[in-house]
């Protein structure tokens, strides 16, 4: 029996719910409000986030009892932002993971300590390296509600626990593609929300789609030198679960990240734009943690810096995307 436990109530929580719900035997979903739970259970729908997906109760478990959802299975997918991860699991213990394969869809940085989900679990729960996954896109959430045609990247040491997962995943509208690269494929879905933020600040400020181009170009390069340095291992940048993930975060009308950068570029202050936008832009959180490393490692992060400088010292999104230009290529 294929039993999962999903942790997180949000949009991309949701899908990997839908999507797991066609092959697993069971899915034991954790949401923070009982009151959630008991919508989902009369109505089988998320009241909040992808309403118009209707969940197979046969198969989906809703629950707001995090220790309940732990007992009854031996693979735990976290979807959570990252900046509440370790909220989530204030009340669980490194003896609740033991014997448990653990998988991260979290694209952000557990901001209180600077560490990626995968470190933060080793660290904190004593989850070892081979039994720790990464689901990263290019995908999003939106779009496999509607059952458009997606791909998920799956990344673990373990190949048989990395071929068990994506297995898991495929369906008639998901495809999968397996990795080894986990710090790599998680380090850069970090980034690139951070790029995301760039880019609609961007679109914001009424840059067209000519510079996005050179933008977006530019940020592949900034990933790898990124990525190269924090786990250097030979890896293609232009594989989907890099350059794909990028390109379809700073472009789509559904990345909140994209929205939240417009939003910016537009001139709303980061709070006004969290509170219209009511979700979380991991991108925002994120550039404070990567600027924060890179303090230690001094790669070269201009896009990175322009978003930490717009975002935290509050210089004009202007003035900032205006020293930006003079520094692409």
């Amino acid at each position: 029996m294929q039993k999962i436990t999903v942790l997180g109530g949000g949009s991309w929580a949701t899908a990997l719910v839908k999507i797991l719900s066609h092959e697993a035997d069971a899915i034991h979903w954790w949401v923070r409000s009982p009151e959630t739970v008991l919508f989902v259970q009369q109505y089988q729908h998320n009241p909040n986030y992808l309403s118009d997906v209707t969940l197979d109760l046969k198969k989906v478990i809703p629950t707001s009892d995090i220790k309940e959802a732990f007992q009854s299975s031996t693979i735990i997918l976290l979807a959570v932002p990252a900046a509440f991860l370790k909220t989530t699991l204030s009340i669980i213990t490194p003896k609740d993971f033991e014997n448990k394969t653990v998988f991260s869809a979290i694209k952000g940085i557990v901001p209180e300590h600077n560490l990626i989900v995968g470190d933060f679990m080793q660290q904190y729960f004593k989850v070892p390296i081979q039994r720790m996954g990464v689901i990263t896109g290019p995908c999003h959430a939106e779009e496999v509600a509607l059952e458009k045609l997606s791909y998920l990247t799956v990344a673990c040491p373990d190949q048989a626990v990395t071929h068990e997962m994506a297995n898991l995943l495929t369906c008639r509208y998901i495809r999968t593609i397996t990795s080894d690269d986990i710090f790599g494929t998680e380090y850069a879905s970090v980034l690139k929300n951070i790029m995301a933020i760039a880019s609609g600040i961007c679109h914001g400020l009424g840059y067209g789609d000519n510079f996005q181009a050179v933008l977006i170009s530019n940020a592949i390069r900034e990933i790898k030198r990124f990525v190269d340095a924090v786990h250097p291992i030979k890896r293609d940048i232009n594989d989907s679960a890099y350059l794909g993930d990028l390109l379809v975060t700073a472009y789509s009308q559904f990345s909140r990240n994209r929205t939240f950068g417009s939003m910016i570029g537009k001139g709303y202050s980061v709070k006004s734009a969290q509170l219209e936008m009511n979700m979380i832009a991991e991108g925002y959180y994120a550039i404070a943690c990567i600027h924060a490393i890179n303090q230690k490692i001094s790669v070269d992060l201009p896009i990175c810096n322009a978003v930490y400088n717009i975002l935290y010292e509050k210089i004009s999104a202007r003035v900032e995307m205006k020293l930006l230009c003079e520094k692409l290529t």
